[in-house]
Parts: C-alpha cells; structure tokens; sequence
C-alpha cells in the first residue's frame, strides 16, 4: 500500500490527514504551507496521481496563490491572441488543424466556439501562448526545501490543459483555476529536482507529467490510470532538445510544450479507456530519471552515463534520484516562485535588459550620440553565457533566434531608448520598463533586419563571470553590464540578482507592469481589449458557462504576418 508522507510546515506534530503524515516548512512573511511529500523510495507516479486527486478535492492555496496564477494565465492567453493576431506560423498551422478535429465533448480554440478533440485544442493554445516565447518562466529553485535546486527551465504553457478538462466537464473558473495551480505544482517541484537540460532533454517533460495528472484528476481518472498514464508519456515520448539546438530554430521550440502536452493528454484519454502503461515510472532503471542519474550499481555522473548492461545492480530496483515535495495548502506553491517576463525577451537576458536600463536610466546623454558607444560587456552565468550569450546567436534570421540572443534583444532595447532620447527619457523605473518594453514589432521581419540594431550587435561581447555568478543561478539572475565610450568612460549597471518580473523582485509595482503589457499586447489582439482582460481576470468566481467561452475571444485577422509574406 502506498504511503505518502503530507507535511505541514509550522507544527511539529499533525495527525495523519487522508492517509498523509504532515509537517509545516516556515516561508518568511506568508502563511504556514501544508506539504505532501512522496519519497525517493516510494512509487512517485502513483504518489503524483493521489495528490493530484486530493488537490482537487480538498486543498487551500492563499488569496495570494489564487492572484498569481490568474496573473499568469491572463499573461499567457494575452501572448497567445496576439501571435495569432499577427499570423505566426505555428499556432496558425496547429489551430487550423484542430479545427478539423471537431467534436461534440471537446474544448475550444482560441477566438473560437467550435467544440474540438481536447487534445487538438490544447496543443493549438498551448503553442499560442508560448510563441512569443513572453509568457511565465521557472528556474526550478525553492530555498524552502534542501535539495529542490536543479535549476531546470520550464514556462507557464500548460493552462489550456485545465480549460479544456473544465470546458468537457462543465466545471467552473475556480475548478480550473486550482488545476492551473496543481498542474504549475507538479512541474515546479519537478522542476526543482531534476535538470532534464543537463541530459540534453527538452524540459517540458515535467509539464507533460503535470498535464497528464492535471487533465486525469478533472477528468475522473482513478489514481492507477493517472500512474498509466505518465508511465506512458515517460516511455513513448521524450523531446530530446534537437528542437533548440543550432544557429536558427524552428517552429518546433516554440510548440514544444504543446506537442508534449497533446501526447499527455492521449495517453491520459488511453488509459482511462482502458490501456495500460508502465507502472512506478520514476523507480524504472531505464527511464529518464534513473538512467540519467542511476541511483545503484554506480555512481550517478552528468559528464559519464554508465551504461554496463552486465552490471544488474544498475538496473536493479532501487529509488528514484530524490524525493518530491508538493504543496497542498497555504502560501509556498511552486508558482510564487516563477517569474514573469515583462516583454518579449528570453528570461535570462532579464539581468542584462535591467543593467542596459540602469545605465540608461542613470545617464541618459549617452542617448545624445549613441555612435559614441564602444562596447558593451554582458557578464553572466551559465547556462545563460551559453545559450542566450552563444556566438552563433550574433546573426539571427528567424524571430526564434532573435528572442534566444541576448546580443539582439539588448540592441533593440538601445534602439528604442535612441528614439526616445535623452530629453523624454523615463523619470522612474517602471515608466522605463514600460516605455521601452520589448513588444512583437522588435522581433518582425523589418525589426530582424534593421540596420541600426544591427550595428549595436557588432559592439556586444560576452563574459562568463565564473563560480560567483554560477552559484547564484537559479535563486536569481545573476549579471552584470559595462558599457565603454569613446572618451575612454566605462559605466557599470553593478551587479543585478533580482530583475523586474522575477519572483523575488520588490522594486517594480507587478500589477501595474502586467497591467501596461496586457495592453500592448491586448491592442495587438483584439478590438475590446477592456472585455477581454475583464473576461480573463474574472475567472475566479466565473461560472461553467462563462468557461466555455473564455477563449472564444475573437482576435483580429486583418494584421499582415509579423515575420513576413
């Protein structure tokens, strides 16, 4: 019989609760958080499948935890109109896709009322909301719990999995609200234990699991077809991260997730009608966890995957790599610690658009002859250093690859202060974020090619700032910039941890910020911006009649496409 340990963090002795032991883990400032734990030793994927079911039954997120994730998912679906608005490929492809698949008992497509397969609707949204690639981000950190610091990616893609389950079920915005809040759990505290990217996985594995156990628990699975399930998505689809790697990327990162998530929630609908997966999935040698960090028979080694097939202790039983904290109750879910992006920008290059900002902010006359710029440095960590800092991102030709250089995204913040100028710079720091906020236009066909922003790249460099800046990834976003000028100054924006938008920032008003975001991007998307945001921002409290219609919002469709003809 499984035993999963719930932990509630302020008391040092809770009776057991529905078959859960309990303790409280402290979270400065907030109310104590109510945790399940499911132990290394212990089957995770039966574990994940019972809190899921609970979840939905009988947990208590915060007033604060309510307002964050519909924070974030009012951010996702604002970035997933306006890419459709603007013709982006992929969602353009995967919405018209699904539109063929129409049935009866399924979910809708964004600004549409046609009922389709969920899993098609879910794959469609899902790639809408992530392909600007501004919605919500995680770097898999909880200061909270010891161990629960893998630093892996992960991005707010998944909500259409709850919308859709709420639309075929007649369940209300609060019902799907709390399965955003549980699905953004279960991949946070994956997140947090497991770095897929150090195997040169895709990280939206962690969200395929989630939106399996998430889609199963509102749609009446039992605990052994959610466990089949994942067991399924683990065994038959595994993104390896080819979809990233190179000069210039495809529509396939950015849909990643919702490819992912299609395939979840098949499986899910498979072993709910009867088909039966791989059980205890985390403790299986050959799957991903155990094989990429075996836990017997050798040592577990990133740099040397022991693959002896003649040592039997290696693939012999044995635990999953660590244990799994989830939270059920209280202040400290996995969403209080994701970050958003306030624009359109990878969110390592958050440090470095603060820095830029900073020395802008501080001496606006460089805006008086922005020639007169030398060099700028950007000092980071890895994996920022490597991916967003990368050489072979100094050329991007598609919008992917502009959006994943730093050198880019940096120049064009340049070239929209330049047209500002010194003399109408912002006075203040969020006028400065919101006023130079990097929208879709930056990343268009005309914007790729600008020669100005192009100009600005050539004088870009990058440095790795070594183990004082690796340590402190993943609790911020460690960076630094210098910029020299032609009369030999040098200006330092100093060293920035804590950017606007990430979870621990305290100096940007965040509601006021998302609130100028959620505009821009909502003048892109649709005629009544003012209804929309308030269709969205009310779902807590909507009833299953106004969830059935949530994404019917009608975005425009007289826009040119952004990455031309």
């Amino acid at each position: 019989m499984l035993h999963l340990a719930r932990s509630s963090r302020s008391c040092s002795s809770l009776p057991a609760v529905r078959a859960f032991a309990t303790y409280h883990q402290p979270t400065a400032g907030a109310s104590p958080s109510e945790c399940t734990v499911l132990p290394a030793d212990s089957n995770q994927a039966l574990g994940i499948a019972n809190y899921a079911i609970d979840f939905m039954k009988s947990s208590d997120p915060s007033p604060a935890v309510w307002k964050r994730v519909q924070q974030f998912h009012t951010d996702s679906v604002m970035c997933g109109l306006s890419a459709l608005a603007y013709k982006t490929n992929a969602p353009t492809v995967l919405r018209a896709e699904a539109l063929e698949y129409g049935s009866p008992n399924g979910a809708t497509c964004f600004g549409s009322a046609d009922l389709v397969q969920p899993e098609k609707a879910i794959c469609a949204n899902s790639a809408a909301v992530r392909e600007w690639d501004s919605n919500g981000t995680v770097f898999g950190f909880n200061a909270n719990v010891p161990g629960h610091d893998a630093g892996e990616f992960g991005h707010n893609d998944f909500y259409p999995v709850a919308i859709a389950a709420a639309q075929q079920k007649g369940l209300d915005g609060d019902t799907a609200l709390r399965a955003m809040i549980l699905s953004d759990e279960i991949r946070g505290r994956l997140a947090e234990v497991f770095s897929l990217k150090q195997y040169k996985i895709d990280h939206v594995v962690h969200g395929a699991v989630a939106s399996a156990a998430t889609y199963g628990a509102l749609m009446g699975a039992t605990p052994d077809q959610i466990e089949s399930a994942i067991g399924m998505v683990v065994a038959h689809y595994i993104p390896f991260r080819a979809i990233r790697a190179g000069k210039q990327l495809s529509d396939s990162k950015g849909s990643s997730a919702a490819i992912s998530t299609e395939a979840a929630v098949l499986c899910m609908k498979r072993a709910m009608n009867g088909f039966v997966g791989p059980k205890d999935i985390f403790r299986n040698p050959e799957a991903i966890w155990r094989f990429f960090e075996p836990t017997t028979g050798t040592d577990a080694n990133p740099n040397n995957i022991d693959l002896t097939l003649s040592n039997k202790v290696r693939w012999g039983p044995g635990p999953s790599p660590f244990n799994l904290h989830l939270t059920h109750s209280g202040d400290d879910f996995a969403v209080m610690g994701m970050h958003f992006k306030l624009g359109l920008y990878e969110h390592q290059s958050a440090g470095a658009i603060q820095g830029i900002k900073t020395l802008l902010f501080q001496n606006p006359d460089i805006l008086k002859d922005p020639a007169a710029i030398t060099n700028i440095n950007i000092t980071a960590y890895e994996p920022a250093f490597g991916i967003i800092g990368d050489p072979a991102k100094m050329d991007p030709t598609t919008r992917q690859s502009a959006d994943h250089s730093m050198a880019y995204i940096i120049s064009r913040v340049l070239v929209k202060a330049a047209a500002i100028g010194a003399d109408n710079f912002p006075k203040d720091e969020y006028s400065t974020w919101a006023e130079l906020m990097l929208a879709p236009e930056d990343y268009g066909i005309d914007a790729l090619y600008d020669k100005e922003t192009r100009g600005i790249m050539q004088k870009i460099t990058f440095s790795h700032g070594g183990q004082e800046y690796d340590d402190k990834y993943p609790e911020g976003i460690p960076t630094s910039l210098q910029m020299s000028l032609a009369n030999g100054t040098t200006l330092d924006s100093g060293f920035v941890m804590y950017p606007p938008g990430q979870s621990r920032n305290t100096s940007m008003d965040l509601d006021k910020i998302l609130e100028h975001k959620n505009r821009m991007l909502g003048a892109i998307a649709v005629e009544d911006v003012d209804g929309c945001l308030r269709k969205l921002d009310g779902l807590k409290g909507a009833s299953a009649a106004d969830v059935k219609t949530v994404y019917s919002i009608p975005f425009k469709t007289d826009l040119p496409c952004i990455d031309g003809p």
